[in-house]
């Protein structure tokens, strides 16, 4: 293509638009097929950020120039913000100044008019402001956004003595004076950290303005060149306030971050600087990430990303703390507070006493965190200590790590009342603890691509102690108080806080990351010299971290047998205490739409009935029988104060089946029967709804049905509850000798809150019920809700398997999907359609993946033996899941 002739047509057609266009398309698909090339070949990204700039620059040069005002010495276009520092990603926004020296003569009204509309018809992100040099200033002292902006300038066209002039102005205390420029950007920083949750983490990151990320970087190049009146980071170098190491760090971040945002807005065809999941598998094949054995290759790309943008939070804190000393304490008396012969406090802020204590006493890299530990006043390192710290990690090695002194160290560390997870994430964060701990190191930024791990694993890992710390709190006492309670008979802290450590340390490396992790954590309690006792604790919990999860979200916890096989793999009440806390610190730091009333009460559960068999210490299960005479014999007393009589009592019990009686607490099934029995000979549905009590974290509703026995019970039932947006995380269906059937559903709002705190919802739902199920040919309509747009990106098979349960005489079905509206509901008019009856279900949905449990029989009670049979409602499982969108 002539580029030469677009711009002559530019400078002479009627209109420029046509012409315009098609230059800056050209431009764009020229360096869009350049950076696509990156894969196979070495990428100037710097260069094609600034071709952009330059094709824009020139476009709006010869527009300008078409109109009479372009000869005036008194108005100027100019480049202003990321513009004006001569950057432009493909969807970048364009800042335009146009600048006068007196304000806007009459004359020029017209053309400025039709100027500004050529912009828009341009059909690129402009945004412009017509402002006087005094205007300007004026705008500037109010707005400290816009000071920045005017920061960086370029003239574009007309005459550069007006942008000369503003900036020399724009620099002074004229507008705004050091110390309340650097004051006002601090604090942006800090608000705009706050939005993005104060952490570099996010599941979809914004490439701009995410803590570590571009926006940080661009704050400190702002402060710089306020302060210094430099135009480029780079001369830090200079004045020693960065290191040409330093240096690289932020030039290579930024570059890292340029291609990103680049491959990122080509892709979204948009100025898009959010790092979604629509475009992360995209962005990772264009960069040329690819998949290493489990790893997938957008895992390895957020990983560098997480990784790049840890680093330079870190030095930007560095260089933000020095400036603080410098432009705000210039002048102030140091308050000194000596703590050893390596190390005292200024200002707040620990520092070693000179710069080669960390040479001369390696150890004193541990040393430094544990007195971090141990003064709570301590705010955190000064930039001149980090430095150091910095230049002498290399002697983490080998001989460091069993070191006695620095072993001794950080078990000292463990041992420190104090936040400890806040001690670890700095140490994290100035690459000590993944240098001490290898292992550690190798999961620092490491993400898994779904919905359900929304934190990396270090990140899971630092939230997983920080739960165990704060769990004296009064926050976290009302949200786990059993937890919290148990937490102070745990005989050693530290080894919960090891096995917190190490918990999920070997993710990523293949294999059963729980076996590999206990090796992992063996190895570091013998170098550590913990006793045999307290090794073999510590290695136990690491690799049974799931089990108890596992068991209350996945099993029947209401079978004798379930509980007898669980107690019978922990070895002792201390164990269970400290599976419990790990357990619950766990789920709650995995993702805080995990953690909810529901999964609470299962586990509070289980733990209740595993400790009661520990105590029995027996070598046999509880006998079935005895356990429903037990309930039985309960409930009857209950009943008999509420004076009903034992005709009336066993004229329900006799149509029971013995299932019935294990699942339920006796209160529960003393009103369950109580209303029963007051419901008569009524024929409408008794729907009863109730919120749990007796404890904070009891906050589910439970709804009964008792109603004639339909096959299409939970087919209808589900329908009508997820029509009403109610999330159901359990569901039972006892069967019966008579007509009637007792149906059970455990639900959660769409806030996971229970249906009590909104008592006319709860009767809304009540009578919806009533209507829909009094009459079969009331099915309801499955609804049909839009998937949300994160669940649409992560699409996988429907898998089904069955087994036999001999011992309760049911089949176990499980079924791994996506998550979809409408799920529920739809399994449900499958097993109708296949004369399935539904006994039980967990109801287990893990970020955009589902693990159902479902208790099935044939339609006459039995479990299903047909292997055709089990192969044919597998297929059509599997059809109608997957055709969900």
């Amino acid at each position: 293509m002539d580029l030469s002739a677009l711009e002559t047509r530019i400078s002479q057609d009627t209109s420029p638009v046509p012409a315009a266009r098609e230059l800056l398309k050209a431009r764009y698909t020229e360096d869009a097929e350049a950076f696509r090339k990156i894969a196979t070949e070495e990428l100037d990204i710097r260069a094609l950020v600034r071709s952009r700039s330059h094709t824009v620059d020139r476009v709006l040069s010869l527009i300008w120039n078409r109109y009479s005002f372009a000869s005036s010495p008194d108005i100027s276009l100019v480049a202003v913000g990321g513009y004006g520092r001569g950057e432009l990603h493909p969807h970048s926004d364009i800042d335009l100044l146009i600048l006068t020296r007196n304000g806007i003569e009459e004359s020029w009204q017209e053309d400025l008019g039709g100027f500004v509309t050529l912009l828009w018809d341009l059909k690129l992100d402009i945004g412009h402001s017509v402002r006087s040099i005094e205007e300007s200033m004026a705008s500037a002292r109010e707005d400290v956004t816009i000071l920045t902006n005017l920061l960086e300038t370029r003239t574009i066209a007309g005459p550069d003595d007006l942008r000369a002039e503003l900036s020399e102005k724009v620099y002074s205390d004229e507008v705004s004076s050091d110390i309340d420029y650097f004051v006002a950007k601090r604090e942006e920083q800090k608000r705009r950290h706050k939005k993005y949750g104060d952490t570099e983490y996010n599941l979809e990151p914004n490439v701009k303005g995410s803590p570590g990320a571009l926006r940080d970087i661009q704050t400190i190049g702002w402060i710089t060149k306020r302060h210094f009146g430099l135009q480029n980071i780079a001369d830090l170098t200079r004045f020693s306030i960065l290191t040409e190491e330093e240096h690289q760090i932020l030039l290579q971040g930024e570059t890292f971050l340029w291609q990103i945002r680049y491959g990122l807005q080509l892709i979204a065809d948009r100025n898009e600087n959010r790092l979604l999941f629509d475009h992360q598998r995209a962005l990772a094949q264009m960069l040329g990430y690819k998949d290493q054995g489990k790893r997938l290759g957008v895992e390895l790309m957020m990983q560098s990303y997480y990784r790049t943008v840890l680093a330079l939070a870190e030095l930007t804190d560095v260089i933000l703390q020095y400036y603080d000393e410098a432009i705000i304490g210039a002048g102030d008396e140091d308050d000194v507070l000596p703590l050893n012969k390596r190390f005292q406090i200024r200002n707040f802020y620990i520092e070693a006493v000179n710069n080669q204590v960390f040479a001369y006493s390696p150890y004193a890299i541990m040393e430094i965190f544990v007195l971090m530990a141990q003064h709570p006043e301590i705010k955190g390192i000064r930039a001149t200590t980090i430095r150091s710290l910095r230049a002498h990690r290399h002697l983490i090695d080998d001989a460091f790590r069993s070191d006695l002194a620095v072993t001794s160290l950080f078990m000292e560390l463990l041992r420190t009342p104090h936040e400890l997870d806040q001690t670890l994430s700095a140490m994290k964060k100035y690459n000590v603890l993944g240098r001490y701990l290898p292992e550690f190191g190798q999961i620092i930024g490491q993400m898994q691509h779904d919905l359900f791990h929304i934190y990396t694993v270090d990140a899971h890992t630092m939230r997983v102690i920080r739960n165990m710390v704060q769990l004296d709190s009064i926050e976290l006492r009302n949200d786990y108080p059993l937890a919290s309670r148990l937490i102070h008979h745990l005989p050693k802290l530290e080894t919960l806080y090891i096995a917190g450590l190490y918990h999920d340390i070997a993710k990523g490396r293949g294999g059963d990351h729980s076996e590999l992790g206990a090796i992992d954590v063996e190895a570091f309690c013998q170098r550590h010299h913990l006793s045999d006792r307290d090794t073999q604790l510590a290695s136990w919990l690491v690799e049974n971290h799931l089990l108890m999860s596992m068991t209350a979200q996945r099993k029947d916890i209401s079978d004798p047998d379930i509980i007898f096989a669980f107690a019978q793999s922990v070895p002792s009440q201390v164990h269970l205490d400290y599976l419990y806390v790990l357990t619950v610190c766990d789920i709650s730091a995995t993702n805080p739409k995990l953690w909810n009333t529901w999964r609470a009460s299962l586990l509070r559960q289980l733990y209740i009935e595993a400790k009661r068999a520990l105590r029995r210490n027996s070598q046999t299960p509880v006998d079935r029988h005895e356990w429903v005479r037990a309930t039985q014999s309960e409930a009857r007393e209950i009943l008999h104060a509420q004076n009903m009589t034992d005709e009336q009592i066993d004229g329900i019990w006799e149509t029971m089946d013995e299932d019935y009686f294990l699942q339920d607490s006796t209160v529960d099934i003393a009103w369950q029967t109580a209303a029963i029995i007051r419901h008569g000979g009524d024929p409408d549905p008794l729907v009863m709804i109730r919120d749990t009590r007796g404890g904070p974290t009891d906050g589910y509703s439970q709804i009964i049905i008792y109603m004639h026995d339909r096959i299409d019970l939970f087919a209808a039932t589900t329908a009508v509850l997820e029509q009403l947006n109610l999330n159901i995380v359990d569901a039972r269906i006892s069967s019966s000798d008579g007509p009637y059937s007792v149906s059970s559903y455990i639900v959660l709002d769409e806030k996971h809150k229970p249906l009590g705190i909104d008592p006319a919802r709860k009767d809304r739902v009540r009578q919806r019920l009533i209507e829909e199920l009094d009459d079969p040919d009331d099915y309801p309509d499955i609804i049909h809700r839009r998937t949300p747009r994160q669940l649409k990106h992560f699409a996988f098979p429907t898998e089904v398997t069955f087994y036999n349960d001999t011992v309760n005489q049911r089949t176990v079905m499980e079924v791994i999907t996506p998550d979809r509206p409408g799920l529920l509901a739809r399994v449900g008019q499958v097993l109708l359609e296949h004369r399935v009856r539904l006994t039980n279900a967990k109801i287990a949905t893990l970020g955009e993946r589902v693990e159902d449990v479902f208790f099935v029989t044939d339609e006459y009670g039995e479990p299903i033996h047909d292997p055709e049979a089990c192969r044919s409602l597998q297929r059509d499982l599997c059809t109608t899941l997957d055709d969900l969108t």
